[in-house]
């Protein structure tokens, strides 16, 4: 059987090129190894012919399938372009220095399948980061001389050239249409990141830099080089370079480990500042590009999240981290309201794990809802808990084990939303024993999530019992606070031979909610804080709940209508509290330096 006749004009053309390639590879040999004023009047009278041939060169191998492929019709390709690169006449011109750079991004392999690949790789970031350098050859040095510019100048406005016309090439929008065996003009990006890491810190890189972070990633072969992002994110963290903000969340996106590092040191920084209170992780956050960035993109919100869980399962008692994770969740909600509609994903994408049902009415905002509203909203929360727990204890084996992640999701989205928590704690105030309840086991369940040894319904008792102490202590005909109430929870406060132990913070939010938005006066309250603060030793843990109560108040978070006493309040009981902190420090230092 006969083959089929392949067009003559196929045939020809490669055939052309290698022709006329050896022809200017005689040339290009000959350029490199005069230095006479002939040589250099001959490169420059060749220089327009030659760009011309460049360019039907860069067509060529972009019309080719791979390198192998190139190199195969193209022996002496990389010979050619290697003694062009490096002759000062030719790349002095923009033209000729922006199609051979095409040129080598033509035949750079982002998944090399052979050892010609992986050579002719090598080759080219050698040649990249050769150019952007500043190389001693006597060539260059004539130039540079003729010119009469210092080197470092010379190299200088060479490198942004390059970073210029490098610029404009990944500028360009993807062409693959479909064929994974086309070349695409995305397949230049992973070439050039890789040039660009030594260059990181370099002024004049800066807008290649930040032009690769901030390109979109609509093409599986526009990836960036690890090298590339390990340079980046090394030198950012040293603070060794400043990006723009959109350039810090890209290089999270685009980095998995900077990403990480990220989060880690801000939870680092948290853990090990033993005062850290939600002042200071207000201040943090408000500082940090991690809430924008988590709106801007669900993949690193996912992320982050999934630290924090796992964080939280360590140390799920750990007030610090809780307070982190609540700060971090309303700055990040608060992110996602200021994007167009159009750049919105749904709730749904970024909370996957969590609990569909309670999943918008816990993240609805306080000052969403007419505060008339709260209390039904509460029970409703309160109940759905309730049930969800119910129902997944119940199961026994691997059934078990599924309720219990769905228990520990329903919670951890109950810490990132505890502002509705705090809701129910500022209720209470005001609540009678017939409305107590449910607010009282949604405190229980935040504050005691595992229910080890299956003690919440006691837990729950010991909460009712610690409630009905402060209702009546902060009554206002309750003058003088009767002693045995204040010893009752005094008691409570203090950890319990047997469990179930109640958590110390919740009693001390009932206790400093009462403090502040009771009737009591002012005296009577500072009097019932002083003696339960004293005698139960919680001197620090009190600051710091007052504190956060503090914020909150002045978030907006509050039923009463009068700010200026409750903030008349809060100062008063702070005063008490840094009293007490300065009697306390003297008499623990005198025990510690002359022990009994």
């Amino acid at each position: 059987m006969s083959q089929p006749l392949i067009p003559l004009q196929q045939v020809a053309e490669p055939l052309l090129v290698v022709q006329e390639m050896q022809l200017w590879l005689e040339k290009a040999v000959a350029w490199g190894e005069a230095d006479s004023p002939d040589a250099q009047k001959d490169t420059c009278l060749h220089l327009s012919r030659l760009r011309d041939f460049l360019q039907q060169l860069f067509t060529h191998i972009d019309n080719m399938s791979s390198t192998t492929e190139t190199m195969k019709q193209l022996p002496f390709l990389g010979q050619f372009l290697g003694r062009l690169c490096w002759n000062p006449y030719v790349t002095a011109d923009d033209t000729n220095r922006r199609v051979l750079f095409q040129c080598l991004w033509g035949l750079y392999s982002e998944h090399p399948r052979n050892a010609v690949e992986r050579k002719a790789n090598q080759w080219i970031r050698k040649v990249l980061c050769q150019l952007a350098t500043e190389d001693d050859g006597t060539a260059v040095q004539t130039l540079v001389k003729h010119m009469g510019e210092p080197p470092i100048q010379y190299h200088l406005k060479v490198l942004r050239k390059m970073v210029a016309l490098v610029q404009e090439n990944i500028g360009e929008s993807c062409s693959l249409l479909g064929d994974i065996n086309q070349r695409c003009s995305c397949d230049s990006i992973l070439a050039t990141s890789e040039a660009c890491a030594p260059l990181v810190t370099c002024a004049e890189a800066a807008p290649l830099i930040d032009a690769l972070l901030q390109r979109p990633v609509t093409c599986a072969r526009a990836a960036l080089s690890e090298d590339f992002l390990d340079a980046l994110n090394s030198a950012y963290s040293s603070h060794c370079l400043s990006l723009e903000e959109q350039a810090v969340v890209s290089l999270w996106y685009h980095s998995l480990s900077s990403l990480e590092e990220t989060v880690l040191s801000l939870l680092e920084s948290v853990l090990t500042d033993t005062g850290s209170t939600l002042q200071r992780v207000e201040r943090q956050l408000a500082q940090s590009l991690l809430p924008k960035a988590c709106a801007q993109h669900c993949s690193i919100f996912l992320v982050v999240n999934d630290i924090f869980r796992s964080i939280l399962k360590q140390l799920e008692g750990n007030e610090c981290v809780r307070c982190l994770i609540q700060t971090f969740t309303n700055h990040f909600l608060r992110e996602l309201t200021l994007l167009q509609p159009q750049m919105t994903v749904s709730l749904k994408a970024f909370f996957p794990q969590s609990p569909q049902n309670l999943l918008v009415p816990l993240l609805t905002q306080t000052s969403e809802m007419p505060q008339e509203s709260w209390r039904h909203h509460l029970n409703w929360i309160s109940s759905s808990l309730q049930r969800l727990i119910e129902e997944e204890e119940e199961g026994d084996g691997e059934s078990s084990t599924r309720g219990n992640l769905k228990v520990f999701e329903a919670w951890f989205l109950l810490v990132q939303c505890a502002h509705w928590v705090q809701a129910a704690v500022q209720l209470l105030v005001t609540a009678g024993p017939e409305d107590c309840g449910p607010l009282l086991r949604l405190l229980t369940i935040y504050h005691h999530p595992t229910n080890r040894g299956h003690h919440r319904a006691l837990q729950l008792v010991r909460a009712k019992e610690a409630w009905d102490h402060l209702r009546l202590l902060f009554s206002v005909s309750a003058c003088p606070p009767p002693v045995d109430r204040l010893q009752s929870l005094v008691a409570l406060l203090s950890p319990h031979p047997q469990p179930p132990s109640l958590a110390p913070l919740l009693i001390l939010d009932l206790l400093f909610n009462f403090a502040v938005l009771s009737q009591q006066s002012l005296s009577g309250s500072t009097e019932i804080l002083h003696t339960v603060v004293d005698r139960s030793g919680l001197v620090g843990e009190a600051a710091c709940v007052l504190g956060s109560l503090e914020l909150r108040l002045n978030g907006g978070s509050r039923l009463s209508s009068d700010a200026n006493r409750v903030h008349l309040r809060i100062k008063a009981l702070q005063n008490t509290l840094t009293h007490m902190h300065a009697v306390q420090s003297p008499a623990e230092n005198q025990a510690h330096t002359h022990p009994l």
